[in-house]
């Protein structure tokens, strides 16, 4: 019963705090993507090669970019309200139903990305500190160190060479094979083998930070008082490092991985482009190139509610982690 309080106490303490925000997040991207250059009346007059004025004014009336930006904003909140993201003209059908279709592919991919990252993360960063200052420790932070380094997109691209081109062990892009007829489990094993590169381009390089985080907070926590207590009672040291030291540790490292996970979800951007990979990153980056801003709003608006979510999560998880925790 006191945890069911606490888990109600978060979750109205959130939506309490997500309601403005998301409204300050939605103006201001609104207008942020109005300062832009061209609209899609624009760039269709481009694909097109020419365009009379008397069509371009039919096309922004067609868009609704020919009312003054005050009108385009209430015009779009008072569409939020009713329950719709709006429609797309590119794409000749309604956002709620594009996101939909892609948000399955991001959310696959970066959950995928944050499991390969914590997990990596904690264990590497364990590994380091139980051998602080010999040569494990020394390769590993080299190793970190580097992934750390290193841009993200090159990355992939290294990925993509050495195991699709050289070796022909993972496909290059797509999330699955391209005229396949597929079911059951040979439909699972063709989408882990073309998420594979992508989640592990995306989690390197936080793999890096968390290996760092955890062996710091590792060596740290090991030097407290109940771990002592607990190695004179004569736990095992396993045991000590598993219940005593690194759930301990775990607490600034998730801590972290909810401040990341919007910037994983931009990451996504970079690696769905280079892996053709499709989801709301890949979406995001097509609505910036045509101007389909109603679309990247859509997505925009989405993104911000995910971490929303994320650190909820975050919250209840630490509450779990140590119950000293208290959530008010």
């Amino acid at each position: 019963m006191a945890d069911t309080r606490r888990l109600l106490r978060v979750l109205r303490r959130t939506l309490l705090q997500a309601v403005p925000t998301v409204l300050g997040i939605v103006v201001l991207n609104f207008f942020l993507l109005k300062l832009a250059p061209g609209d899609a009346a624009d760039v269709m007059a481009g694909e097109f090669g020419a365009a009379t004025e008397e069509t371009m004014a039919m096309l922004r009336r067609q868009f609704g970019l020919d009312v003054p930006l005050l009108q385009q904003l209430l015009g779009y909140l008072g569409t939020l309200a009713s329950g719709s993201l709006g429609f797309s003209p590119r794409y000749n059908m309604p956002v709620a139903d594009l996101i939909g279709q892609r948000l399955p592919g991001t959310l696959l991919l970066m959950g995928t990305s944050i499991v390969i990252a914590l997990a990596l993360g904690v264990l590497i960063g364990t590994l380091m500190a139980m051998t602080a200052g010999r040569w494990p420790d020394r390769v590993l932070s080299v190793t970190t160190q580097f992934f750390y380094s290193v841009p993200g997109f090159w990355v992939g691209l290294m990925l993509v060479v050495v195991f699709s081109i050289k070796l022909g062990w993972l496909p290059s892009g797509g999330d699955r094979t391209i005229g396949a007829s597929l079911a059951g489990i040979d439909l699972v094993l063709d989408r882990l083998r073309h998420l594979i590169l992508p989640a592990t381009s995306l989690a390197l390089f936080y793999v890096a930070i968390y290996g760092r985080l955890t062996r710091a907070a590792v060596l740290e926590v090991s030097s407290q008082d109940h771990v002592r207590t607990a190695a004179a009672k004569g736990l095992s040291p396993v045991a000590v490092t598993a219940r005593h030291i690194v759930r301990n540790a775990l607490i600034p490292v998730t801590t972290l991985a909810g401040i990341h996970f919007g910037g994983i979800l931009g990451g996504a951007v970079v690696v769905e482009t280079v892996f053709s990979w499709p989801g709301l990153g890949r979406l995001a980056f097509e609505s910036v190139m045509r101007r389909d801003f109603n679309v990247l709003l859509g997505v925009l608006l989405l993104s911000s509610l995910l971490v929303i979510i994320a650190n909820t999560v975050v919250d209840l998880l630490h509450a779990w982690l140590d119950p000293r925790i208290e959530v008010r």
